[in-house]
């Protein structure tokens, strides 16, 4: 039964390969695509050259978003249960999934022993029309073909360490626990789970603005800091585009796994509390390790896409994206933009994923200026809406 059910998953796989109706079991489900897209997906198994999406394009790359829902929804409410609902409720969720990704290994070690090979279905027995104007692609195989090099991105932090004292301006108490997690990431992704890195880093990125805003609302309500008030609209600002990625990666089902679910939620909750002490300890070291995190993510994103630019630039964006980089309100984009006050506004053309995670890029970058400029202590930091 098992083998059997292998081989229904790989003929159903085969619809990320021509323009059919998908249908699927787990979290993978289809989206439906104007028929001229599903046109150059046939021209590009024919062996032409990669075409760049057309401008306008939504993308819905088949992957839930769970139960929680999204703010964007506008069915149901915004404010939640009470915790102990939710708690169970998502406990529930959890067990069954970690449940599922026990059984998807042992099928897989069942399958490997036994000489079985996922190779796809000579029959298309999924063929079939959806409507007259529309066919069903699915991209998420063409999003397995992705890669990362840990090695190259390792080789552009040196490149940048060697140009001046970078580290050796850093404390040794961010240093080490930096080094430590950027050597765990090396690990524990490989280089074929891209996008479930990135979907771990951005889980744990939003926690410093999250713990800087917490920090300087209780200094404030003790009465003993209230400069930097402004400031925290900035923090928030960083929090809501890191939050944006993280949709990003969701979209592309970067936690549709259950193990990396489980490691990026118990790594945010420590990593807040963690810094919560270091922002107590010194500000100016939280805003250090922030700046290291930050550069770190500029150089993997960078590699990224230079890595795969070809791919990238044929995969269409996702709709969250989209709805993020060119909304007709930026004011939240252009507010954590500090370095950027008096020089103009960015304005992101969104098509492909390679304008995406180019976007993504240059917002770490904006991140890193960010909080370099926190960390002077002689000069207050100003958005580009402050005067």
């Amino acid at each position: 039964m098992r083998a059997a059910s292998l081989r229904a998953r790989a003929s159903a796989s085969t619809c990320a390969a021509r323009p059919a109706p998908c249908t699927s079991t787990s979290r993978r489900r289809s989206f439906r695509a104007p028929r001229a897209q599903a046109e150059r997906s046939d021209e590009k198994q024919e062996g032409s050259s990669p075409t760049s999406v057309p401008e306008g394009e939504n993308c819905d790359y088949g992957f839930t978003a769970g139960t929680t829902g999204l703010y964007t929804d506008r069915d149901g409410p915004s404010t939640p249960r009470n915790v102990v609902k939710l708690a169970v409720a998502n406990f529930q969720k959890e067990l069954r999934a970690l449940r599922e990704w026990q059984d998807s290994r042992e099928e897989l070690e069942q399958t490997q022993d036994s000489g079985f090979s996922e190779e796809p279905s000579a029959v298309d027995d999924l063929a079939g029309s959806l409507e007259d104007e529309e066919l069903c692609i699915n991209f998420q195989d063409e999003l397995k073909k992705l890669t990362i090099d840990a090695d190259a991105v390792y080789a552009r932090e040196l490149d940048r360490h060697k140009d001046g004292d970078y580290m050796k301006k850093k404390s040794w108490v961010i240093k080490v626990p930096y080094l430590v997690l950027c050597w765990l990431l090396d690990r524990v992704y490989s280089k074929e789970r891209p996008i479930q890195r990135f979907w771990f880093l951005e889980t744990v990125a939003r926690m410093p603005y999250f713990s800087y805003i917490s920090m300087l609302h209780l200094y404030e309500t003790l009465g003993w800091w209230r400069r930097g008030a402004a400031v925290k609209k900035v923090h928030f600002a960083e929090e809501w585009n890191e939050f944006h990625h993280l949709l990003i990666m969701e979209s592309l089902g970067g936690d549709d796994q259950w193990i990396d679910r489980f490691a990026g939620y118990h790594s945010a909750v420590l990593y807040y509390w963690v810094l919560n002490l270091l922002w107590l300890a010194s500000p100016v070291l939280a805003y250090q390790f922030s700046e290291l995190l930050e550069t770190h993510a500029v150089d993997t994103y960078g590699q990224f896409v230079d890595e795969n630019e070809d791919l990238l630039k044929t995969l269409p964006a996702p709709a969250i994206a989209r709805q993020y980089y060119q909304n007709e309100d930026l004011y939240m984009f252009d507010e954590f933009q500090t370095s950027r006050a008096g020089k103009g506004r960015r304005r992101p053309e969104i098509n492909t994923l390679y304008d995406t995670f180019s976007n993504i890029r240059d917002d770490e970058l904006e991140h890193v200026k960010t909080m370099v400029a926190c960390q002077n202590t002689h000069v207050a930091v100003r958005s580009p809406h402050q005067r």
